[in-house]
């Protein structure tokens, strides 16, 4: 088929078309202004009349070619939308349908739909990388088509069953594809290609028809040529087949239409031209063939990941014959790192020809001074493959970070002759004179520091009840054992800073673990223990407490900052509370003075400060000292704000005024989770070291109208435990607390023990502590010491005397110990009785008022008050603040008035002797 009649514009055969319509119209009317208001394009399309059918049908398959479309790009969001308008646009169809029955094409589209989106749905990891948009349609889209489907599923089992009956729809939908909107066009022009040809076929004689079989054949030779002279915009045959000789096609097809060519010169034109079209075809083929293999050096085609940026230039390593010395290789290094940090700049990429650079400097026997620092360059490259601060590590990038630096530290141990550190310049480089040691630019603490840092934001946005945290905390051993290779290489070759440094790093990753096999050596007896036994534990590594105590004690006497020596003692006093030493925590504590100007660190340090004081205050609970603990824990618990404060979560953006900016920096500031201390462990510990001070003090100054507040956390809980309507058995931690408080005011010890340690408590709490036996053990003993001073608080006045070996069986308390607290309740003179020895009995002196005689005080402590107020007011209004009876208030406030009776008594006594 010639091209003439195929690639050819058909305006002229439409506007010839349209003036043979022309002629035959009659003249008048509007015809003569038509012209001006209408375009042939608008004259076409009112003469073309479609059926309702055609235009609904059609409405329908343009949807199914933008759903199937959004489909091949994964697009789940445009295949919600677009088949909300294919369920409207199948509504508006609703009369057509039920004459004609569901078209075949509505069916396959749902079927297919269907499939995807159920295929999607099972696609887990393909569901991770979704976007939030997507897997939000993804879902919505999965429930409506699925509920859509129930009125088709009769029409969709039998196409599952018969899918070969839409072979005809799978052609016109390939053609859709591929031709794209030519089809359209030419249904809108009404008049094909074929169509034309046919019409024109019919007048040429039969010369013309062998001259049309002969182009044809040369035409079909020469749009081979064009499809592949498409491909090369650069080359000099696209001037050929420029706009100008397309539009001038049709006039060309006419003319060989009329006249076809016969004569002998123009056929060897003809072939000449062919001959010349392959030939040029050829050398480009051949040039472009050259060319690749140049460029490319044997490389294979590969697919690029979308969204992805494109390398502007891929930089060539060498060229071939190219002699590799230490100039060319650091040229070449020089040359990649200057595309870093630009825009376009494929990180990935950059990271590879670093590691090409590297083995080629191997394989050229360069020196290990070039491998460390193009090694340098590879860490810092990975560090910056994620430009934003807030984002973490790929787990393939931290893999190669981690076996860089492994394999950047068998180089420099096994070389000590290369020397490390950001003081060497550039300029003082030593990479290629082996008889001088090398010289390197490049900290390697730096990069430690910042690995640690990646880490900890691996675990900050990682998922703490996934198993993946738990295969991320599993490299926190290699963190670790490279922080100990880097300790042992700066403490030969390091500053006393780097030193420092470095000890800080191995601090923090050792102070908040609990040294279990310390401990075990502590409860074991060395006496009983055989001497294999000894030297395995000897050999199993220093004691984590000997560790931290050589660590912090060289930061104290060598470190010139602030910051890492306050961050020193506070790992040092978490680390000594966390092993129950705490008397050496507290005298640390006192010593430091950390307490008086820790609000002018920075909010890291003032987190970790507030982590101290809590394991400190634990620590005091766990040592049966509640007032010790009460006081560590009260600055943290009466905030109400202990999650923040800790670093483990953030408070709703409501109760607080923060922008996304600050929140961002609050969440980076925030612990890992297997540094998290237990909340609930913490509050309890607060509240029931409250109670065992408050529940005492409440009941011995129980009419006492001005008696304080030990803890308004504590009271606040009572106080919502008495507004309860209706009180059934605790299930929480704080109403078993608030039970129990209630059960000690009465004395009764035994209730409130069974409230504070049961299952539901041990679960929760109790069982949490390294010692739990031993802390429940304590527990009880405070239990019984605190309710017997409530149970003397409360009913010294009903008693007259009362034997202590009563209080004893009472209690469960031995006797010394009633003995020991009586007497401590006397000295202090909270009790008023005395102790009569011989018959082991406590007489009370019965000097506390009654309760009648308590509220008479009361009374006459009010209406003096109100007295006094009285006259207040009433020497302000009558304005005598500096007058006489200012005066004369003031001197009988003086008691001149009873001096001068005093002194008249004196006188009579005086005359009398």
């Amino acid at each position: 088929m010639s091209r003439f009649f195929t690639t050819g514009s058909d305006s002229e055969s439409e506007s010839s078309l349209s003036g043979e319509e022309l002629v035959t119209k009659p003249v008048g009317g509007n015809y003569g202004k038509q012209p001006l208001l209408l375009s042939e394009d608008e004259e076409d399309t009112k003469r073309v009349v479609r059926s309702a059918k055609d235009k609904r049908f059609e409405e329908l398959t343009n949807l199914i070619r933008t759903i199937r479309n959004a489909m091949k790009i994964r697009d789940v969001t445009k295949c919600l939308e677009e088949f909300e308008l294919l369920g409207k646009a199948y509504g508006k169809a609703k009369s057509i349908v039920d004459k004609e029955g569901v078209p075949r094409f509505y069916i396959r589209i749902l079927a297919d739909l269907e499939d995807y989106l159920n295929e999607l749905w099972e696609d887990k990891e393909g569901k991770k990388k979704m976007n939030k948009n997507n897997a939000k349609a993804l879902s919505t889209l999965r429930q409506k088509i699925r509920k859509y489907n129930r009125d088709f599923e009769s029409h969709i089992t039998n196409y599952k069953q018969n899918p070969e009956q839409s072979a005809d729809e799978d052609a016109e939908k390939n053609e859709e594809d591929s031709e794209g909107s030519s089809d359209e066009d030419e249904d809108d022009d009404g008049v094909s290609a074929a169509a034309f040809l046919k019409k024109k076929s019919e007048a040429p004689s039969g010369e013309s028809r062998k001259f049309l079989k002969k182009m044809e054949d040369e035409d079909e030779d020469s749009e081979d040529s064009e499809d592949d002279e498409e491909w090369d915009t650069g080359s000099s045959s696209s001037s050929e087949d420029s706009e100008e000789e397309e539009g001038k096609q049709t006039v060309l097809a006419s003319k060989f239409l009329k006249k076809a060519p016969t004569s002998e010169e123009d056929k060897k034109a003809a072939e000449k031209k062919r001959e010349d079209k392959a030939k040029k075809k050829h050398d480009r083929k051949s040039k472009r063939l050259d060319e690749e293999e140049e460029d490319n050096e044997g490389g294979e085609w590969e697919r690029v990941r979308g969204g992805v940026p494109l390398v502007k230039e891929k930089p060539k390593m060498f060229a071939k014959g190219t002699e590799i010395t230490h100039a060319v290789v650091i040229k070449k290094l020089n040359e990649i790192l200057q595309a870093r940090g630009k825009k376009g700049t494929d990180r990935a990429s950059q990271i590879e020809l670093l590691q090409l650079l590297v083995q080629i400097a191997a394989e050229n026997n360069l020196g290990e001074g070039v491998i460390v620092k193009i090694k340098f360059n590879i860490i810092a490259s990975l560090y910056d493959y994620n430009p934003n601060l807030a984002t973490y590590m790929k787990p393939e990038m931290w893999q190669k970070c981690l076996d860089c630096i492994n394999e950047l530290m068998d180089i420099l141990f096994a070389n000590p002759n290369i020397f490390v550190g950001e003081n060497i310049l550039e300029e003082s480089e030593n990479l290629q004179n082996f008889d001088q040691p090398l010289r390197v630019r490049g900290c390697i603490l730096t990069l430690v520091e910042r690995m640690d840092e990646e880490f900890t934001k691996i675990m900050q946005n990682t998922d703490p009840h996934s198993q993946e945290y738990v295969e991320h905390l599993k490299d926190e051993a290699q963190v670790c054992a490279i922080i100990e290779r880097v300790q042992r290489y700066l403490e030969e070759k390091g500053t006393t800073e780097e030193i420092c440094r470095i000890y800080l790093r191995r601090i923090l990753h050792t102070y908040y673990k609990f040294d279990y096999k310390a401990h075990q050596r502590q409860l074991t007896p060395p006496e009983g223990s055989s001497k294999s036994e000894q030297d395995q534990a000897e050999n199993e590594g220093e004691d984590s407490a000997v560790l931290m105590e050589r660590l912090c004690k060289y930061i104290y006497a060598k470190d010139r900052t602030d910051r890492i020596r306050t961050c020193a003692i506070l790992c040092h006093i978490y680390h000594h509370a966390l092993h129950s030493r705490w008397y050496q925590a507290r005298d640390l504590m006192l010593m430091s003075h950390l307490q008086d100007n820790i609000q002018h660190a920075d909010p890291p340090v003032q987190i970790l400060y507030n982590r101290t004081m809590v394991q400190l205050g634990i620590c005091a609970f766990r040592q049966g000292l509640t007032k010790d603990a009460h006081n560590a824990l009260l600055d943290i618990q009466s905030s109400g704000r202990a999650k923040e404060l800790l670093g483990q979560g953030l408070l709703l953006r409501s109760l607080q005024e923060r922008n996304q900016e600050q929140e961002k920096v609050e969440r980076r500031r925030q612990v890992p989770f297997h540094l998290h201390i237990n909340l609930e462990l913490l509050e309890c510990v607060y509240l029931v070291s409250a109670m065992l001070l408050e529940i005492p003090y409440m009941a011995a100054h129980e009419s006492d109208a001005r008696r304080r507040m030990i803890s308004k956390q504590f009271h606040h809980q009572l106080r919502v435990g008495e507004r309860q309507p209706l009180l059934g058995p605790p299930e929480s931690m704080r109403e078993h607390v608030v039970a129990a408080s209630k059960a000690m005011k009465m004395g009764d010890w035994k209730t409130c023990h069974s409230f504070i340690i049961n299952e539901k408590m041990n679960g929760k709490v109790w069982d949490l502590f390294p010692e739990a036996d031993k802390v429940r053990t304590m527990l009880v003993r405070k239990i019984q010491e605190e309710s017997l001073r409530t149970y003397l608080f409360t009913y010294s006045s009903v008693y007259d005397s009362i034997s202590m070996e009563t209080l004893s069986d009472m209690f469960e308390l031995d006797l010394p110990t009633v003995h020991s607290i009586i007497s401590k309740m006397i000295i202090n003179e909270e009790l008023m009785a005395s102790l009569d020895q011989p018959t082991q009995t406590v007489v009370m002196h019965r000097t506390e008022p009654t309760a009648q005689q308590n509220l008479a005080l009361q009374l006459a402590e009010k209406l003096g008050s109100l007295v006094e107020n009285n006259e207040r007011v009433f020497d302000h209004k009558q304005g005598s603040y500096g007058g006489y009876f200012r005066d004369q208030k003031d001197g009988y406030r003086k008691n001149e008035g009873y001096m001068r009776r005093g002194g008249y008594r004196q006188q009579q006594s005086q005359a009398a002797y």
